[in-house]
């Protein structure tokens, strides 16, 4: 089948083959010449023309029309001879079969009238009598000729199915390639919002430890400072546990893509659950987020008035106000300093208020929050992508008065009737 699927102008080895294929042609014709009594015993002219007839079948697919010519004009006079008139048969039937099967259907015609018209006239004056033998003439030469554009057609057919085939292979690595970027995208925010807000926890209460031992070294409070040090180690026990999760839901991942599944977490909606092992952060641990910035030194004001909120769009509002109050931690320059963070439904959509009164920072190149100049991060660039990975919007910049603020807006799905 991949032989007659394969287009004949582009098969590889398609001379050596047609060489072959001469052979063989050539060894029937012989075969006929002397077990075939169909006119005259083939002379020394006969053998001649009967191997002229065959030698430029070799080329018969780089030059199918020359050939055709060659073919016809060692065959006419054998004919008109009235030597074995079935032994050039087989040669140029292949030479008309190649004809057709390589060019277009027009051409297909002509050379129908170009063959039919020569051959009726020889045919006639050599067997003026045989009616029958003219209809069997033509009825062969035009069943070669359709059979070479049948096959044509039928190779054009299989050559769009392929076609089709390897353009949908295309699409579907094209999407596999953009799927591998979204997730390398969520994976980094995943992991920046995990050891920013974890590191910037652990940096406040380390700064926090070392004022204690040296304030006073006469009067050395150890109880403070082991709440501190008890405080850095649960940040950390917790930040183990959050990379542990975002381990085994990438694994999971890489399994489930390495056996063709797909992916249960959705592109942006935070540490997914694939295997039940790691549910996806919501609006429920707002509250260990502001215990975490209160025990860093910030005074947090939570309010939660939002219910029915789908998990990726809680995720996304769960990471926003992480990194918001991370940004202001690290940034907001107080020692009182306070966050307000506000969360509420309306309009069909869940708005995200996180605003402080510290002493805010520029925004850099990035689009991150920072110290005038200090290194632009990702804090910002990570919170657009989270609401626009559920389709919202988000604003960052200096507070009305002072401070910094960060609003948020992310669209509910709608309920169907």
């Amino acid at each position: 089948m991949a032989v007659v699927n394969r287009d004949p102008l582009t098969a590889p080895h398609r001379t050596r083959n047609d060489a072959l294929i001469a052979v063989g042609v050539a060894a029937l014709a012989v075969a006929l010449a002397l077990f075939v009594d169909d006119g005259r015993p083939l002379g020394p002219l006969g053998w001649a023309l009967l191997v002229g007839a065959h030698v430029p079948l070799v080329w018969r697919r780089s030059r199918p029309l020359l050939v055709l010519l060659a073919v016809a004009a060692c065959a006419t006079p054998h004919h008109a001879l009235d030597y074995n008139h079935s032994v050039p048969i087989p040669a140029t039937l292949l030479a008309l079969y190649t004809v057709a099967a390589t060019g277009t259907v027009r051409r297909t015609l002509f050379t129908a009238v170009g063959v039919l018209g020569p051959t009726l006239i020889v045919n006639t004056f050599t067997n003026p009598d045989g009616a029958l033998e003219l209809l069997r003439i033509s009825g062969w030469i035009i069943a070669v000729l359709f059979f070479g554009v049948d096959a044509r057609f039928y190779r054009q057919y299989v050559a769009s199915i392929v076609e089709r085939a390897e353009r949908a292979e295309r699409t579907r690595e094209e999407e596999a390639r953009r799927r591998v970027a979204e997730e390398r995208l969520r994976i980094a925010r995943d992991l920046h919002d995990l050891l920013a807000h974890s590191i910037t926890l652990i940096g406040v209460q380390t700064s926090v430890a070392a004022h204690v031992l040296t304030a006073d070294p006469q009067r050395l409070d150890r109880e403070a400072v082991a709440r501190v040090l008890d405080d850095i180690a649960g940040t950390c026990r917790t930040a183990r546990g959050e990379l542990r999760t975002t381990l085994e839901v990438l694994r999971a991942n890489e399994a489930s893509l390495s056996v063709g599944g797909e992916q249960t977490a959705e592109p942006g909606s935070g540490f997914g659950s694939v295997d039940g092992r790691g549910p996806l952060p919501g609006l429920d641990g707002l509250g260990s987020l502001a215990e975490a910035a209160r025990v860093a030194g910030a005074k947090v004001e939570l309010s939660v008035h939002a219910d029915g909120v789908p998990p990726s769009v809680g995720a996304a509002a769960y990471r926003i106000v992480q990194e918001a109050l991370t940004n202001a931690v690290r940034h907001g320059g107080r020692e009182d300093l306070t966050v307000r963070v506000g969360l509420w439904t309306a309009d069909g959509a869940l708005r995200v208020s996180v605003t402080d009164d510290g002493t805010g920072g520029d925004t850099g190149a990035s689009g991150s929050a920072g110290p005038s100049g200090g290194t632009p991060g990702f804090g910002l660039v990570g919170m657009r992508e989270r609401a626009r990975s559920v389709g919202g919007t988000l604003d960052a910049g200096p507070g009305p008065t002072a401070g910094f603020e960060v609003t948020a807006e992310l669209p509910l799905p709608r309920e169907e009737p």
